[in-house]
C-alpha cells in the first residue's frame, strides 16, 4: 500500500483537549447514568433496571421466588449493558434489611449479614419483589412514565418509576460519583408522608407553601434500619436547611452489673452501616496495644433476635469513663456526613428536605395527571363502544336485516354507519356482537355499565380540571401506604452533651426519682401514686431483681437539680429531665450509665435543689455520727466527673444531706432508738474538702440513720424495720450540745426490729414506705399515732413475715410540692391500686410506757 494513503488516515489532535473531552463524557456518564439518584424515584439507573426486570418477568410478592441468577441476566441482556458482578451486588443490597430501610427485594438465602459477609453467589440465592416495592412500580403500565429504547433499542425501559411513596428520603442512598458524592440517610416512611401529606393540605386549604420548620416538626430526624441514637438535632436542622449536616450517631448500650461485682457493657444497636465484626476486632486491637484498659473479655453474642456485643470489665474499672473511651476510638460513635445530591432533569443538585419533597409531589402530579388522562381515555373509549351497542340493541331488528342483507362484513358496517351514524370502532363492535347480548339481562348489564363509565368520565374530568382536586388523590394514595407499610421509629433521638440544650422546651412537671440498693433509677409522673389508708398492702412502684429494693423515692420538679452523693464522700449532679423516664412497675436505667461513678462507689444520699442560693448551706451526717455545714455556693459547678464534697474516716460513709439556711436545729437518729437534737450554729462552716465534726456519740454496733431539721414539721414520724411506726412531737426533745449520747426516742423491742427510717414532718405530708419486696404504700401521716417519746408505736404497713419481707426505707412527700391535688377527686379507698382490710385498718396496738 502507497505510504501517502496511510498518513492520509492519521490526524494530529491535541493531548490535553481529547483527554478533557474523554474524561468530561465519562464523569458526565457516570453521574447521570451510574452513580446518582434520581430525585423523583430515589433509584439509581441499575437499581431501576432490576425492579423492573423483575416486574416483567411477573417476579411479584404473590409469586415464587426466582433465581437471582435469572435476574441478573434479564437485567445485564435487556437493559444493563455491565459486569454481572456490579447487578447482583445492587440487588443484594436491596434485599438486606440492615442496609435498606424498607427493603425493595425479598430474598430468599444467604444475603449476607451485618459483619459483612457477603452474599452466596447468584446461582445459590432467589429473589422476588418485596410487597412495598410493588408501590414503586404500580400504575408504569399506565403511560404514567416515559420509556425510552434500551442500549441496543430492541427493548423499552422506563427512564423513572411512578414512585408512590417518596423513596429517595424513605430509603435513603449513598453513591460516588467523579467530583462529587451523595449521602441521603434513611427516614421513617409514617414521617416522610406526613410531611408531604402536611404539603398538600398547607396548598388546598391555605393556598400556601410549607416551611422547613414545619417539616421538621413531623419528620425528627434519620430513621435508621439498625436503630441506633442519633445524639442532638444541630446536624439535623443543618442538613435539612442545607442539605449538607454532620449528625452523630452512637450505639445503644447499657452497663450491667454481674454477679461478682464486675461490670459489663452490652450493645444492642449499632449506628448505621458499621461493621460488627471490624469493630469487634478493633476494640480487641485497642486493648491489646494498651490504648483502652480495663476491657477482660469481648464476645460476639449477637443471634436471630438481634445484635449483642458483650464487652466484659475488670473490677476496679469505670465503666461510664471506658464506654467514652470507646466512643472516642471506635465507631461505637460514629458520624452521617449527610450530603443530599440527586439528579433534578439530569443534573445533579444540592437540596434540602423542602425542595426534595417539592420534587416529589411534583412528579406525583405528572404521575397521576397522566394516569387519570390514560383512565379516561379508556373509559371513553368503552362508553363510545357502550353507546354503539346500545343503538344497535334499541333498534335491533333493523341492524340484524342489514348484516343479513350484506355480501360481506364491510358491506355490513358501511351500512351501519350510513344509517345510525356510527363511527367505525362502533359498528365493528355491533358486527363482533354475540347473540347472547339480545337477553334482557345483558342489555342490563350494558347499561349499568355505561351509567357507571359516564359517572367515572365525569369524575376524572373533575380531577384533571381542579388541582386541588388532584391533590387529594395523591394525599389519599400516600395515607393508604402510610397505614400499610408505616411502622414505628427505630432510632432514638437523644441529647448530645456538646450542644446547648434549651430547657424551655422541656415541660416543668412535678416528678417522682425512684433509686433502688443496687443502683437503678428512673423518673415517674407524681400522680402515679395516690394517697391510702394506714395498713393498706400497697402498691408495686419498680419491678426489682434479687437482693434489690427502692431506697429513695424523691419528688422533685423536671427543671431541679439532684445532687448524688457518694459512700466515698464524692458528688455529682443531673437535671431531673435527665433521668430517662419509665412506667411504674419498669426497673430503669442502672445509675452508672448517667454518672462517671468512679471504682467502688455507690450513691448513698440524693437531694433536689432549685438553685444555689448566697446564705444557704449544705449539711451533711455521716454513719458513724460526723456532720459538717458547707456553703452552698461551693458546690454550684459540678464537673462530669464528680467533686469532693466531703473527706470521710476509714469505715465511714455519707447517709444524708440537708440544703439548710444556717439557723436550724439538727436531728441525728440512730438504728438503736437514740436521738440527739443540736442548733446547726453549733457547727462551725468549714470548707469542701474537710472532715467535720462530731454530732452524735454513739453506743456499741450502733449506727445514724437519719438526720432531720426542726423546719421540716413539728412531729418525727419514726418507722422500723419491722412495719411499726409512731409519732412523737419535736417538742419532746431538748436541745444540747453536739456530740452528745442524746436521749431514747424509740422503744425498741424483738417485735418493732431496729429503725429503718426517721422523717420531721407535719399533719398535711404523706409518707412512702418501701419493703425490701419494692411493695410501696402511700399514706398520710395524720393517720400515724402521735405517741410519746418512749414507746414502741402502731402498725404502719402489713408485711410478709413468711418470706422474711422487711420496711427498707421511707420518704416523706410535701403536698406543697405539687400544683394540685387529685385531679380526678378520686376517693383513694376505691382506687385500683388500693387494698385495705378491715384487719388491717383497725390494727393499732400501741404500747405507751
Amino acid at each position: 500500500m502507497d505510504d501517502d494513503k496511510i498518513f492520509d488516515k492519521i490526524s494530529e489532535v491535541g493531548l490535553k483537549k481529547t483527554m478533557e473531552r474523554s474524561y468530561i463524557d465519562y464523569a458526565m456518564s457516570v453521574i447521570a447514568a451510574r452513580a446518582l439518584p434520581d430525585v423523583r424515584d430515589g433509584l439509581k439507573p441499575v437499581q431501576r433496571r432490576i425492579l423492573h426486570s423483575m416486574i416483567e418477568l411477573n417476579n411479584g410478592p404473590d409469586k415464587p421466588h426466582r433465581k437471582c441468577a435469572r435476574i441478573v441476566g434479564d437485567t445485564m441482556g435487556k437493559y444493563h449493558p455491565h459486569g454481572d458482578s456490579s447487578i447482583y451486588d445492587a440487588l443484594v443490597k436491596l434485599a438486606q434489611d440492615w442496609n435498606t430501610r424498607y427493603p425493595l427485594v425479598d430474598g430468599h438465602g444467604n444475603f449476607g449479614s451485618e459483619d459483612g459477609d457477603g452474599a452466596a453467589a447468584m446461582r445459590y440465592t432467589e429473589a422476588r419483589l418485596s410487597k412495598i416495592s410493588m408501590e414503586m412500580l404500580a400504575d408504569i403500565n399506565k403511560d404514567t412514565v416515559d420509556f425510552v429504547p434500551n442500549f441496543d433499542e430492541t427493548e423499552k425501559e422506563p427512564t423513572v418509576l411512578p414512585s408512590r411513596f417518596p423513596n429517595l428520603l424513605v430509603n435513603g442512598t449513598t453513591g460516588i460519583a467523579v467530583g462529587m458524592a451523595t449521602n441521603i440517610p434513611p427516614h421513617n416512611l409514617k414521617e416522610v408522608i406526613g410531611a408531604t401529606v402536611k404539603i398538600i393540605d398547607n396548598r388546598i386549604e391555605e393556598d400556601r407553601e410549607t416551611s422547613i420548620d414545619e417539616i421538621m416538626q413531623i419528620i425528627k430526624g434519620p430513621d435508621f434500619p439498625m436503630g441506633a441514637e442519633i445524639l442532638g438535632r444541630r446536624g439535623i436542622e443543618e442538613a435539612y436547611r442545607t442539605g449538607r449536616g454532620k449528625i452523630k450517631v452512637r450505639a445503644v448500650t447499657d452497663i450491667e452489673a454481674m454477679p461478682n461485682g464486675k461490670h459489663k457493657i452490652v450493645v444492642t444497636e449499632l449506628p448505621y452501616m458499621v461493621n460488627k465484626a471490624l469493630l469487634i476486632q478493633k476494640i480487641v486491637e485497642l486493648v491489646k496495644t494498651k490504648r483502652v484498659e480495663g476491657i477482660t473479655d469481648v464476645r460476639d453474642e449477637s443471634s436471630r433476635e438481634g445484635i449483642r456485643v458483650v464487652i466484659e470489665l475488670k473490677k476496679d474499672t469505670n465503666a461510664n469513663v471506658l464506654l467514652n473511651q470507646l466512643y472516642k476510638h471506635t465507631q461505637l460513635q460514629d458520624t452521617f456526613g449527610v450530603n443530599m445530591l440527586a439528579l433534578v432533569d439530569g443534573v445533579p443538585k444540592i437540596l434540602n428536605i423542602s425542595q426534595m419533597l417539592g420534587y416529589y409531589l411534583k412528579h406525583q402530579e405528572d404521575v397521576v395527571t397522566r394516569r387519570t388522562k390514560y383512565d379516561l381515555n379508556k373509559a371513553e373509549e368503552r362508553a363510545h363502544i357502550l353507546k354503539g351497542l346500545l343503538i344497535a340493541l334499541d333498534n335491533i331488528d333493523e341492524v340484524i336485516n342489514i348484516i343479513r342483507s350484506s355480501k360481506s362484513v364491510q358491506d355490513a358496517k358501511n351500512s351501519l354507519i350510513e344509517r345510525f351514524g356510527l363511527t367505525e370502532v362502533q359498528a365493528q363492535a355491533i358486527v363482533d356482537m354475540r347473540l347472547r347480548a339480545l337477553t334482557g339481562l345483558e342489555r342490563e348489564k350494558l347499561e349499568a355499565e355505561y351509567k357507571e363509565l359516564m359517572d367515572k368520565i365525569s369524575y376524572l374530568k373533575a380531577i384533571l380540571a381542579d388541582e386541588k382536586k388532584l391533590l387529594g388523590v395523591i394525599k389519599d394514595e400516600l395515607l393508604v401506604i402510610s397505614q400499610k407499610y408505616g411502622d414505628e421509629r427505630r432510632t432514638a433521638l437523644g441529647r448530645d452533651v456538646d450542644e446547648v440544650t434549651d430547657e424551655e422546651l422541656i415541660e416543668r412537671e412535678n416528678i417522682v426519682i425512684a433509686m433502688t440498693k443496687l443502683g437503678y433509677i428512673k423518673r415517674m409522673p407524681e400522680d402515679l401514686f395516690k394517697a391510702q389508708n394506714r395498713g393498706g398492702k400497697g402498691i408495686r412502684g419498680m419491678q426489682t431483681i434479687d437482693e434489690d429494693y427502692i431506697e429513695n423515692l424523691i419528688v422533685t420538679t423536671t427543671h431541679n437539680y439532684l445532687m448524688f452523693f457518694t459512700n466515698t464522700g464524692r458528688v455529682y449532679r443531673l437535671k431531673g429531665y435527665e433521668i430517662p423516664e419509665a412506667g411504674r412497675t419498669a426497673r430503669g436505667v442502672a445509675i452508672v450509665n448517667l454518672l462517671q461513678l468512679q471504682a467502688g462507689e455507690k450513691i448513698t444520699a440524693v437531694i433536689p435543689l432549685k438553685s444555689y442560693e448566697d446564705g444557704k448551706y449544705l449539711f451533711m451526717a455521716t454513719r458513724n455520727g460526723m456532720v459538717k455545714k458547707t456553703d452552698i455556693l461551693e458546690y454550684q459547678n459540678v464537673r462530669k466527673t464528680g467533686l469532693t464534697a466531703i473527706v470521710l474516716r476509714d469505715n465511714d460513709e455519707l447517709i444524708e444531706v440537708k440544703a439548710t439556711n444556717g439557723d436550724d436545729d439538727i436531728f441525728l437518729i440512730t438504728k438503736k432508738g437514740m436521738s440527739i437534737r443540736f442548733n446547726e450554729k453549733d457547727v462551725r462552716q468549714t470548707g469542701r474538702t474537710s472532715m467535720g465534726v462530731k454530732g452524735i456519740h454513739l453506743g456499741k454496733d450502733d449506727i445514724v440513720i437519719s438526720m432531720q431539721m426542726s423546719s421540716q414539721g413539728e412531729k418525727i414520724l419514726l418507722v422500723t424495720e419491722n412495719g411499726m411506726g409512731k409519732r412523737t412531737l419535736i417538742s419532746e426533745f431538748n436541745a444540747q450540745n453536739r456530740g452528745g449520747k442524746g436521749v431514747k426516742c424509740y422503744k425498741i423491742t424483738e417485735k418493732t426490729g431496729d429503725l429503718v427510717g426517721a422523717k420531721i414532718v407535719t399533719d398535711e405530708n404523706d409518707v412512702m414506705i418501701i419493703t425490701t419486696e419494692g411493695i410501696i404504700i402511700r399514706t398520710s401521716c395524720d393517720g400515724i399515732s402521735t405517741l410519746g417519746r418512749v414507746t414502741s408505736g402502731v402498725k404502719v404497713i402489713n408485711l410478709n413475715y413468711d418470706n422474711n419481707v422487711k420496711v427498707a426505707s421511707m420518704t416523706e412527700v410535701q403536698k406543697e410540692e405539687f400544683d394540685d391535688e387529685d385531679p380526678e377527686g378520686e376517693n383513694p379507698e376505691e382506687t385500683e391500686d388500693t387494698e385495705v382490710s378491715e384487719e388491717q385498718s383497725s390494727e393499732e396496738d400501741s404500747t405507751e410506757e
